[in-house]
């Protein structure tokens, strides 16, 4: 539809929105890596998916979803507690998507067990994409997920709820879950005075019959309209994980008073909550005293959909600006075709095409690992390890794509102001920085053949990549000292960036070679751009980044 003209001038020389794509297909490292990890035979389905949140319509409640933030209603009109939290349509909307797909329940089979296959990897694509378009609404959607590996440790439960969980529908509904067509799940281990260290935890649990009630507060716990959560609490012999319901087995709303929900600087879709509980029914998962053990199995899962959603974040906004640059001109050339520009989304392209081969290289490690204990290895030396550099690294790289735009990618109406503000949540929430070090230092401490196993895997993955043995000799030195935990993060940067080239290596060979020249054989410039790829193989990269 053509606009009429502006009383002072023509709009000209605007890049058209980036919207009504096929968000797979034009993702050519994504299709690869897909392919590589054996999920070709979903390319179809992906498509569809990639087509449909690549519309202009997922857009827009992407948009609507964050400019109408959640709100707290403790109480009805006629001063009932209600604890609920309403959410705008367009929210709803797109958990109903994402559910529908089965991003929340498809690695699981309806009993609870892994799909096996190539399941992580086709699911992880779809959480990678729906990641470019809204990331608020996959912290639910995350969570309901992860949580049935906590939930196998409570056979029981886990039987009940299954049916439920495994449903591709979406119930927002305020109702007790076992009436509902679909449920979701979120978790509470945070409080106050320990963060990290919830061993600090104070929140008591007390036997109830066969029941528990637990009674103390929690200082973050997300989503606050899920139907049940895993949350921590000291029982009589130490700290211990329950599943707690919104609603008691009578049907009466659960004792879960929340106080107010977090004012985040991004992740605005989605509701966090401080909360208290006042004697709240819960029931206990796994054994008592060992929550911690129990509730690891939902953090792994958890901490892979941050690295995925990282990667996806990055993908959007070098999407983004290589779309404006290629309709942008600036001096008479378009923005593309300039050479300092050239140098920068190349080697932005560079470095999301190694992400994304790196993050579905550890999906394959958890469809795997049931069957096979080297990639469950992989899966447990590596995960903290590539959520630690992925989800670093997301924040500078989403400042960047918003320099391409200039003016425009800082303001409101385009996406990358809020891609970069969602940016810095994935390295902080599930183990920050620090932690996921000292559990890539624990992993080499408790299994140390299987971690030498994974490292010399990695060897002979990347030999003959420039820098590859040189980095290989770095990594064991370090991990060797007796200092190892002040060198960590140096260390397990470079683990990250092997296994990056690794992986890479395996989906395009030409493109592996770049990332190991540029940032093994010689550290990597603190600006993208600071490197010197011809210009054949800039040509190569962008063409692979966006058709």
């Amino acid at each position: 539809m053509t606009q009429a003209p502006f009383a002072t001038h023509d709009v000209l020389n605007q890049s058209p929105p980036f919207e009504n794509v096929d968000l797979f297909a034009a993702d050519a490292p994504l299709a690869a890596a897909v392919a590589a990890n054996g999920g070709a035979a979903a390319a179809v389905d992906l498509s569809d998916f990639g087509k449909h949140w690549g519309s202009a319509a997922m857009a827009e409640r992407g948009r609507a979803a964050n400019e109408n933030t959640p709100k707290l209603r403790l109480f009805d009109a006629r001063g009932n507690r209600r604890d609920e939290v309403e959410f705008h349509p367009a929210y709803h909307e797109l958990m109903a998507h994402s559910a529908h797909a089965g991003v929340h329940n498809s690695t699981w089979t309806a009993d609870g067990k892994p799909t096996g296959g190539a399941a992580e990897v086709v699911r992880a694509a779809k959480f990678y994409i729906a990641a470019q378009v809204e990331t608020g609404h996959l912290c639910p959607i995350t969570m309901t997920r992860a949580s049935v590996a906590a939930l196998a440790s409570q056979p029981d439960i886990l039987a009940k709820t299954m049916p439920v969980i495994g449903t591709r529908a979406y119930d927002p509904s305020f109702a007790p879950w076992w009436t509902k067509r679909g449920m979701t799940l979120g978790m509470g281990m945070t409080e106050k005075q320990g963060g990290t260290d919830v061993r600090a935890n104070m929140t008591r649990a007390e036997r109830d019959g066969d029941a528990w009630r637990i009674t103390g507060h929690k200082w973050f716990m997300s989503a606050p309209m899920c139907d049940a959560f895993l949350v921590l609490a000291q029982a009589k012999v130490g700290l211990s994980c329950f599943f707690m319901p919104r609603f008691a087995p009578d049907g009466t709303v659960n004792a879960i008073h929340f106080q107010r929900l977090k004012d985040k600087l991004g992740n605005r879709s989605n509701a966090s909550s401080e909360v208290e509980f006042h004697g709240a029914y819960a029931e206990l998962i796994g054994e008592e005293g060992k929550g911690i053990r129990t509730i690891i199995q939902m953090v792994q899962l958890t901490r892979q959909d941050c690295a995925i959603a990282s990667a996806g974040l990055m993908r959007s906004g070098l999407a983004h600006a290589l779309n404006h640059a290629r309709h942008r001109s600036v001096f008479q050339k378009h923005l593309a075709d300039q050479p300092l520009m050239q140098a920068v989304l190349s080697d932005m392209a560079l470095h999301v095409e190694a992400s994304i081969a790196l993050v579905m290289r550890l999906c394959r490690a958890f469809d795997r690992a049931p069957t096979d204990v080297g990639e469950a290895a992989y899966m447990r030396l590596l995960t903290p390890a590539i959520k630690y550099w992925t989800c670093k690294s997301a924040p500078g790289f989403l400042y960047e794509a918003m320099e391409c735009l200039g003016g425009n990618g800082y303001v409101e109406e385009g996406i990358l102001a809020r891609h970069y503000r969602e940016a810095p949540v994935n390295a902080i929430w599930e183990g920050s920085g620090n932690v996921m070090c000292l559990d890539v230092l624990r992993a080499l401490g408790r299994e140390a053949d299987a971690a030498l196993a994974v490292l010399r895997a990695l060897a002979d993955e990347t030999k003959g990549l420039p820098g590859a043995a040189d980095t290989v000799a770095s990594i064991g030195q370090s991990f060797r000292r007796p200092d190892s935990e002040r060198v960590a993060r140096l260390a397990v940067e470079k683990l990250a960036l092997l296994a990056a080239a690794a992986a890479l290596n395996q989906v395009s060979p030409g493109s592996a070679e770049l990332f190991a020249a540029t940032r093994l054989a010689e550290r990597h410039a603190g600006m993208y751009g600071a490197v010197d790829l011809s210009d054949a193989d800039q040509r190569a990269l962008l063409a692979r980044a966006l058709p």
